[in-house]
Formats: structure tokens, C-alpha cells, sequence
């Protein structure tokens, strides 16, 4: 009997896989952009490409195969336009005909470009059912496609989505591919919720997930790859002992960005859906009613963007659920070698915490956003702040945004104020503030550990 591998072995034989597979993809792409670059060069006649502005609804599926013993299915779909550009849908809970009626627009997008849709089975399993995929192209008009399964392309259901479609007014060479919006949000609640002695303040023990539109018109190419010079970096990315440590963290960001039916989503169309996003109470003694859960609270939460797919992830700063991790800005990236910014940040009102007072109802109030570049992993370049504030004015209006360099001052006196008012006036414990895991807590680490052995 062949001897089982232990689970650092798989993770370097998936690792290997990956690349092997993403190496072949990537040969694949570059040959088809050389027959197509020969091609003009043999005509002698430049071929030029043009571009246009789409809005593409995803209305629904029907005929959807029952993929589980017991029930029916969970699907949602991941859309993707020439691997340039992705999106994943909602999970539709318990259903064979899904009805999404989700909308994506994506500005300066080529005439030719072909939109790829994957349509799978969120299970609890580590990895999702497959049910089938389509591909189509982009012009405009109501589509009716069917879903072709992994097997002899048997028909696995049909989907309806529909395509409207503009002249790209922009110059679309220097930008293509631009997400454009809606501004959707996921809420991901934790897996140690209930396994927590001391708090069951859950807000503490969430991600957010926001895709941000627009990134490459302010960051343009521009990434942060990780701080070679940072010694908890380096056991996160350097050295053999790495692998070991990078499997665990990107365990713990599979658990934490998980997409299920219990997550919570939405768009962000105005402010208020930015304040809705920072409410959260605390505990008020066992009396069952929380008068600050609808209250923006006063906290700092750690963040990142993407440079995979430019989403905007965030937690509290002060969750002790994160406490055995060296880093987590790299837990929220997946350990990804680079991101587009990370940092911390915090919501204050106008005039900051310490002039505050609860009697002023939020509506009453303006409403600022401090956000900075103190990330010892990726370690940002302060001279991309400006951009930065540019870019989350331009995803939230209606909001001020200071964007400040970790040594500031003026940073340092926002953010203690913050911390102070959460410690004075709503209930706050400084253990939050200065997280550790108390007697009984299950922290991210010990619950993928256990699950690892």
C-alpha cells in the first residue's frame, strides 16, 4: 500500500501543477497574439482594433443538474471576458433555476472579444462541483446559450444574459479592460463564530470584499511587490520553510473569503451604503439590545488591493481570530507576491473623534475616511498616496478622503483618537485593541491546523 502524502507534499504538487498549467495557458495566448501580429505583417495593412463600452446583465440559468445527494444545488457563475477581467456571481441558495439578474459593465473592451462563463455548485467541500461553461461573444442583444457539461459536451442547462454595448469614448489603448461597475460588496462572516468564550461580537471576526472600478486609470501597471528587506515577509515568501507557511495562510484565506450562501451582498451606489458597510455595536451586558449597531463604529481595520482582480478586502485591526498570523496583509492577499496598495484605515466625522459625541445622530454628520500605507509586508510606496486618494474618491463619492504615510503625525493622533473614543464610549475592551486569544479561543491558525491533521 502506497504511503500517504502528507499535506506540505500536496500543497508542492498542486503548487507545481499550477504553474505547469499556467505556463501552458500562457504559451497558448502568446502563440494566438503572434499569428494575429503575422497576419497583419503579411497584408502589410494595419489592423486597427476597436473598442466599445459594455453592460452585460446575467439574468438567470435554467435545467441546472442536481449535483448533491440531498437538495439540489447552490450555483453561481464566473464570468470572465478574454482571462483579461473576471467576476464572480452570488450564490443562489437551493435552486435548479437561478435567477441573478446582476449586471457588470466593462469599459474599452475589443469588437472581437469573447466572453467565457463557468457556472459551478458552491458545496462544502474544498472544491465546488462543476456543472458546465459557455462561451459567447460580445455583441449586443438578449442571448440564449446553452451550458455544456465537462463530458462529451452534453447539454447541462441553458443561460440567459444580455449584452448592450457603446462606442469606447476614451483612448482605449492606453486602458482596456476597466471594470466599470456596479460597486458590489460580500460580507464574509467567520467559521469560529459560536466557538468564541469571551465575545460574540462577530463584526470582529469578518472580511469585507469590495470591487473597487476603475484601478488601472489611477495606478495605471503600478503594484507593491512584497518587502524583501522585512523579515516576516521573508518566512512568508522566502526559503524552502516558506511553503509550509504560505499553505497555512492561504488556507486561512479560503476560509475567511469562502463564497456561501450566508454571506452577505450588496452595491455601493451612494455614501450612505459606504456607512451601512462601518456599523457595528457592542456588547451591552447581556441586555439583548445593542444601541450602537447601527452606528458607524470607531475602528481601524487592516486592508489590501488586489493586484489579481483590484478588490479592496478589510478586517478589524484588533480581531484576535488573526493574532498567530506574521502577517495579515498577506492573509488577505492569498500571499500574493505583489498588491496594487495595503495599509490601515479608519472612519472618522469631520473634525475627528475626540469633538464627537453620541448625541449627534450619524445623518448629521460628515463623514471622513483616514486611510495610510502601514503594511511592513508590502511596504508601499508613499508617493502613490495621492493616487490612492483619487481612486477611493472616485469609488465613494461623498466621502472625504485623507490618504497619509505611515509617520504622520497627524495619522497617529486620528487614529488613537479613534481607538480612545471606541475604549471611552462604546464598550470596547483594550484587549481588542491590543489583541491576544484568551483562555478558550479558537484563533484562524489553530482552526486550519486542526483541520490540516
Amino acid at each position: 500500500m502506497p504511503a500517504r502524502k502528507n499535506p506540505l507534499q500536496i500543497a508542492m504538487v498542486l503548487e507545481k501543477v499550477h504553474e505547469a498549467a499556467q505556463k501552458a495557458k500562457d504559451g497558448v495566448r502568446n502563440v494566438a497574439e503572434s499569428a494575429a501580429k503575422s497576419v497583419s505583417e503579411e497584408t502589410g495593412v494595419e489592423i486597427e482594433t476597436k473598442y466599445v463600452d459594455v453592460v452585460i446583465k446575467f439574468i438567470g440559468a435554467s435545467g441546472l443538474p442536481k449535483m448533491d445527494v440531498v437538495g439540489s444545488a447552490d450555483p453561481y457563475f464566473i464570468a470572465k471576458i478574454d482571462h483579461k477581467i473576471s467576476i464572480v456571481s452570488t450564490v443562489q441558495s437551493n435552486t435548479l433555476s437561478p435567477v441573478w439578474n446582476e449586471t457588470w459593465k466593462v469599459r474599452n473592451v475589443p469588437t472581437n472579444a469573447n466572453l467565457q462563463v463557468e457556472v459551478l455548485d458552491k458545496d462544502n467541500a474544498p472544491v465546488d462541483d462543476y456543472i458546465g461553461k459557455f462561451h459567447t461573444t460580445i455583441s449586443p442583444g438578449t442571448k440564449e446559450v446553452e451550458i455544456e457539461g465537462p463530458l462529451f459536451k452534453r447539454t447541462r442547462g441553458t443561460f440567459w444574459l444580455k449584452i448592450e454595448s457603446s462606442p469606447s469614448p476614451n483612448d482605449a489603448k492606453s486602458h482596456s479592460y476597466i471594470f466599470d461597475g456596479p460597486i458590489r460588496y460580500s460580507r464574509h462572516n467567520s467559521p469560529t463564530v459560536g466557538f468564541l468564550t469571551n465575545t460574540h461580537d462577530t463584526r470582529l471576526y469578518s472580511t469585507w470584499k469590495i470591487y473597487l472600478k476603475g484601478v488601472p486609470l489611477f495606478f495605471s501597471d503600478r503594484v507593491q511587490h512584497w518587502n524583501c528587506n522585512y523579515k516576516a515577509a521573508q518566512t512568508i515568501f522566502q526559503g524552502p520553510a516558506s511553503i509550509a507557511v504560505r499553505t497555512t495562510i492561504q488556507a486561512g484565506h479560503h476560509m475567511l473569503y469562502a463564497r456561501s450562501t450566508s454571506n452577505v451582498f450588496g452595491v455601493i451606489s451612494s455614501a450612505d451604503d459606504v456607512y451601512n458597510l462601518l456599523h457595528g455595536g457592542t456588547r451591552t451586558g447581556g441586555t439583548g439590545h445593542d444601541l450602537f449597531a447601527h452606528r458607524v463604529k470607531p475602528a481601524v481595520y487592516t486592508y489590501i488591493i488586489s493586484a489579481e482582480d483590484d478588490s479592496f478586502r478589510f478586517s478589524e485591526t484588533g480581531a484576535a481570530f488573526f493574532v498567530d498570523f506574521a502577517s495579515k496583509h498577506a492573509l488577505h492577499s492569498n500571499c500574493a507576491q505583489t498588491v496594487r496598495y495595503s495599509g490601515e484605515f479608519h472612519p472618522r466625522p469631520e473634525g475627528g473623534w475626540e469633538k464627537f459625541t453620541d448625541e449627534t445622530p450619524d445623518h448629521h454628520v460628515k463623514w471622513e475616511l483616514v486611510i495610510d500605507n502601514s503594511s511592513g509586508t508590502y511596504s508601499p510606496d508613499p508617493k502613490v498616496l495621492p493616487d490612492l486618494k483619487a481612486l477611493l474618491e472616485y469609488n465613494f463619492p461623498g466621502f472625504t478622503i485623507f490618504a497619509l504615510n505611515y509617520d504622520d503625525p497627524e495619522l497617529e493622533r486620528s487614529r488613537e483618537a479613534c481607538r480612545a473614543y471606541a475604549l471611552k464610549h462604546r464598550g470596547v475592551q483594550e484587549r481588542e485593541l491590543q489583541p491576544h486569544a484568551g483562555e478558550g479561543e479558537e484563533t484562524l491558525w489553530l482552526r486550519v491546523s486542526a483541520r490540516r491533521t
